[in-house]
């Protein structure tokens, strides 16, 4: 190997070696993850176990998405980082300019992306020097939720995994064929599987109550949820034309935000929960995705608040200010406090479950005890 070319490796591998410093660098100001996707991670949230070996065949490298067990030495890019040795990446960089050639990696595939088993350094090697495909030995993996690149920006794959396992959970898809119900970031769909216990909850307490033999079964707990819940919110949102403030985000994104800000204001001003609209035009009032429109917003709050000027939440009538009080005073309560009162009584049932059982006393299995939902 000559001299001119084990320098013009070193000189790429400093090169994007300092690319991916910057790229690390970018990705702490803006939050973006830089890391390869992990493999056994995608693939436990698969259940993804059944393996197909298909032999070797030419792959892209723009689909190779993950590692097996050095996701963290690369970016996303297969730019390495200061875990990899200089000698070790010229050493693949001049095998790749000489006459040997290197031998296939192996990779995993799961839908259409791949993770790599062996061979990140050629991988890596490849992509700097503007290789557009790269031969491997390619494993097949099944799995139910078809991946594709694009799924692999902005963690999208975890939010696909989360809303598959939210239809199993929830079976919205074949109570609600119709619903609209798809997030932008990830973590979204346990919180609204948690709304979903809360009303069921809330409901079989109203008919008990109420004297009713009859309890909600959780099927019919999500549909009513879905239509006297999210929906009328969703309503609002299309009413107040909400998304145009919120140009990259979903309704259900929009569902949720509105929902904790209509927490806040029944918890800062003593008030039952708000109505869908009110709710909605409040919120519009004082958040916004634009850039100038968020900045005056913003501005505008703090003015008000500064003056002592928010009796009442602003974008909020008196008259519905004065009937959310009048119900908060009567006993009504918010979605918050519903499941913090939830979680009291069964930490109360369960203690005097245990009481029961280390004193003998059989008659305080005849209280009634809250079931965990489904």
């Amino acid at each position: 190997m000559s001299l001119q070319n084990s320098a013009e490796s070193r000189e790429r591998f400093r090169r994007i070696s300092l690319e991916a410093q910057m790229k690390d660098l970018l990705g702490l100001i803006s939050g973006a993850n830089t890391d390869l996707i992990s493999y056994h991670e995608v693939a436990r949230r698969v259940r993804a176990y059944q393996q197909i070996e298909i032999g070797a065949t030419t792959i892209p490298l723009e689909k190779i998405v993950g590692s097996v067990g050095r996701y963290k030495d690369f970016t996303r890019e297969f730019l390495p980082r200061n875990s990899i040795s200089q000698d070790r990446w010229t050493r693949v960089d001049k095998v790749l300019h000489s006459l040997e050639g290197y031998p296939p990696i192996e990779v995993y595939q799961i839908g259409d992306v791949y993770f790599v088993r062996d061979g990140n350094h050629r991988v890596s090697v490849a992509r700097a020097n503007g290789l557009t495909h790269i031969e491997a030995y390619v494993t097949v993996v099944a799995s139910s939720i078809p991946f594709t690149q694009d799924d692999f920006d902005r963690d999208r794959w975890l939010i696909k995994i989360e809303r598959a396992e939210f239809q199993v959970q929830t079976h919205l898809d074949e109570l609600r064929p119709d619903n609209n119900v798809f997030f932008t970031e990830p973590g979204r769909y346990q919180i609204l599987h948690r709304h979903m216990f809360v009303h069921h909850y809330l409901r079989n307490l109203d008919l008990e109550r109420s004297g009713s033999w009859e309890r909600l079964q959780w099927p019919d707990a999500v549909a009513s949820w879905y239509d006297n819940v999210y929906m009328p919110v969703v309503d609002a949102i299309r009413k107040y034309e909400l998304l145009s403030q919120f140009p990259e985000r979903t309704e259900a994104d929009l569902y949720l935000w509105v929902t904790y800000h209509r927490e806040e204001l029944a918890a800062q001003y003593d008030l039952a929960p708000l109505s869908a609209d009110a709710a909605v035009a409040t919120f519009a009032h004082v958040y916004d995705d634009r850039v100038l429109q968020g900045m005056f917003k913003t501005a505008r709050f703090g003015l008000f608040r500064a003056l002592g000027a928010l009796d009442r939440p602003m974008g909020m009538s008196s008259e519905e200010f004065d009937d959310a009080r009048s119900r908060y005073d009567a006993g009504e309560r918010t979605l918050f406090e519903a499941e913090t009162d939830k979680a009291a009584l069964r930490a109360e049932s369960d203690e005097a479950a245990q009481e029961a059982v280390e004193g003998n006393a059989d008659d305080a299995f005849l209280m009634p005890v809250l079931q965990p939902m489904p």
